[in-house]
């Protein structure tokens, strides 16, 4: 590979599970929604970087050279260290508060910084310009003893700081003689001191994230690479109702200048199978009933099993999208987009995936609520969806704009429905049922088989009596459609090595779409290859392929939806669920077991 330049999303991120924000390297706080993560962006400057007025919360150092920057091991607070050629350096410790108190989760919509001088005699400057109606302005600004608040669209936020106000509010270089705490948050007095809240936040933050890695279930082997995987996208859930977003961000283009500038700040119902799997996996059992609990309320409010493929995080079912220009786009490269036309597109794929993450309810012994008969039901509806759609068009897994096919994904997700509702009516003791189910899955299997094979190319295509192929083949045997050991699937992979492979990577289709042919990897199907060759027997390739994925982790080790395979530049959303459960999936399936290895 060539050598790759760095990468301009070398972002870190902070949250709570309520809200979150991205981190620059040089410690400026540059994308952040609040009060949630599909919120008005009071920090912006990542969408538009040629306007420096507004949109983002910095601490300048005078004679600033370069910086350092790292988790706290096992946590998700964040360390910068900022060094001037002098030799003076401070350190800004960032976070956003969550703990256990009174019984429950405390996640406050804040952001706490704490500064401190760690060499010579440091002269900061700080600059907080949060931004209201994407971009659109600056809100007014009012002053007490010891806090700024910030009048914005949404809510009125609040800067608690033991430093000298007047400097804050002017941006008048100071000389950091001591630590000073900032508390960014709603507009409410401190219990106690700003320095004594932060002290105390920030160890009870510490305490729960190595208390809740402490449990996870992780390989022997990559074990900080998974743990940071986990703790990414722990920090993708919404808690109040379970959620999983895409990625924090809205339009980072999946390449330069393309116009595939999408908003993934929502939940896509096609991710509920890759994420329960790889929660349970981890071991993560509650994160991973919060999400069922998600799914269960979206089913329960569909009308007669119907779904879309992606709603809001409370949700809401209409996710119309917009155009802003307010905001330039990142590096100048727009459209910004809020909301996502998704959310109208008929994607078949999204039927089975329910079922096959609510499976989990019927069979997982440790979840407080198991799925019983009343739950049976409402997914025997998405089953009845499953077969009357299965060899329909859609838009398949990837979204496509302008033409609708009968997709073999799609198609395969539906029968694997109808499979695992067989199994559930079976564990239930509903035999009539469960024969249904099963006759119905052996012949959509027996169609897709015959629809979606290609003896020409020797391979499974990517739709009906199609002649492409696309990454998604690759999940076939993942979805126990067809054994990893056969024939025709060992062809469908040789056949996407030779078509869809470019370098080490997995583009996910090669052919020309509503925006031109793609320019970029996607990550997660690289992942998808790995495991189809671990699956095969081919571990070592798998393995050293691995590595290579993770050597395009940007430095605080997160992943994009996509990449460059020339140089690894990363490209689209950050950071992107399906990219890090690819991540978490891959180390489980390649590590020695912890009883081999010692």
């Amino acid at each position: 590979m060539t050598e790759r330049r760095e990468s301009s999303l070398d972002l870190a991120l902070i949250g709570n599970c309520i809200h979150s924000a991205l981190i620059e390297r040089n410690g400026r706080i540059s994308w952040a929604c609040l009060p949630s993560y599909d919120g008005d962006p009071m920090f912006c400057r990542l969408l538009d970087n040629g306007n420096g007025d507004r949109g983002f919360f910095d601490i300048r150092l005078d004679g600033y050279s370069h910086s350092e920057q790292d988790y706290v091991r096992n946590t998700a607070v964040l360390s910068t260290t900022l060094y001037a050629e002098d030799g003076a350096a401070v350190e800004i410790t960032d976070f956003a508060p969550r703990f256990k108190q009174f019984g429950r989760t405390y996640r406050p919509v804040m952001i706490v910084r704490i500064v401190r001088p760690v060499a010579g005699s440091p002269r900061i400057t700080v600059r907080l310009r949060p931004a209201a109606d994407y971009g659109a302005r600056s809100p007014e600004t009012t002053y007490g003893s010891n806090h700024i608040r910030y009048l914005m669209t949404e809510a009125t936020m609040r800067l608690t700081t033991n430093a000298p106000l007047g400097m804050v509010r002017d941006e008048i270089p100071m000389v950091l003689e001591g630590p000073i705490t900032m508390v960014y948050g709603p507009d409410e007095t401190l219990a106690g001191s700003v320095v004594d809240t932060g002290r105390d936040f920030l160890e009870r933050t510490l305490d729960y994230w190595l208390e809740w890695v402490r449990y996870l279930s992780i390989p022997f082997e990559w074990q900080e690479s998974v743990i940071r995987a986990a703790i990414t996208l722990k920090l993708c859930t919404f808690e109040e109702t379970g959620a999983v977003i895409a990625a924090m961000t809205t339009s980072i283009p999946e390449a330069p200048g393309s116009g595939r500038n999408w908003d993934y700040r929502y939940c896509w119902l096609r991710d509920a199978f890759f994420v329960v799997q790889v929660l349970n996996r981890l071991g993560a059992t509650r994160t991973m009933e919060a999400y069922l609990r998600y799914i269960t309320n979206v089913v329960a409010s569909s009308h007669e099993g119907f779904l879309q493929p992606v709603y809001g995080i409370d949700t809401r079912a209409q996710l119309t999208e917009s155009i802003v220009d307010t905001l330039a786009g990142y590096g100048g490269m727009g459209p910004v987009r809020v909301g996502n036309q998704a959310y109208e597109h008929v994607q078949n794929d999204v039927y089975g995936s329910v079922i096959m993450a609510s499976i989990h309810f019927f069979f997982d012994e440790r979840l407080r609520h198991p799925g019983g008969s009343a739950m049976f039901e409402r997914l025997e509806q998405v089953g009845h969806q499953c077969l009357a759609r299965f060899d329909k068009p859609d838009a398949g897994i990837w979204e496509f704009r302008g033409r609708a096919e009968v997709h073999t994904h799609s198609a395969v997700m539906c029968w694997a429905g109808c499979d695992r509702l067989a199994r559930i009516a079976q564990r239930l003791g509903q035999g009539e049922r469960a024969e249904f189910w099963s006759m119905h899955a052996t012949r959509m299997h027996k169609v897709i088989d015959e629809a979606a094979w290609n003896t020409a190319l020797g391979s499974y295509v990517s739709t009906f009596g199609g002649e492409d192929l696309d990454a998604s083949l690759l999940l076939l045997h993942e979805l126990g459609f067809i054994a990893p050991s056969d024939e025709r699937f060992v062809g469908t992979v040789a056949a996407i090595e030779k078509h869809l492979k470019r370098g080490d990577y997995i583009y996910r289709y090669v052919t020309e779409d509503d925006f031109g042919v793609p320019e970029t990897a996607f990550m997660v199907c690289t992942f998808w290859y790995i495991d189809a060759l671990a699956a095969m027997g081919r571990r070592d390739e798998a393995r050293a392929l691995f590595e290579r994925m993770l050597s395009l982790r940007n430095s605080c080790g997160l992943l994009s939806e996509d990449m460059d395979p020339a140089d690894g530049t990363l490209w689209g959303n950050l950071p992107q669920t399906y990219s890090m459960v690819g991540l978490i999936n891959s180390a489980v399936r390649l590590s020695r077991d912890w009883e081999e290895a010692l």
